[in-house]
């Protein structure tokens, strides 16, 4: 893929995305964050989670 052909591709997808509905953006948002906790725990293992759980615990939240 040349310069000009990435540069055109890239443009496409910033304008797909900015003519997207607020509505479809949030469910967009929401789907990456519960996807993010997944890849978290699936890299690392059930450490991080460990240490969420006491540092929400030990700070009252």
């Amino acid at each position: 893929m040349k310069g000009n052909d990435y540069l055109r591709y890239m443009t496409e997808q910033v304008v797909t995305y900015l003519d997207l509905p607020k509505e479809e953006k949030r469910k967009r948002k929401k789907r990456y964050k519960r996807t993010n906790d997944v890849y978290q725990s699936r890299w690392f293992g059930v450490l991080p989670f460990t240490f969420k759980l006491w540092y929400k615990k030990r700070n009252g939240k």
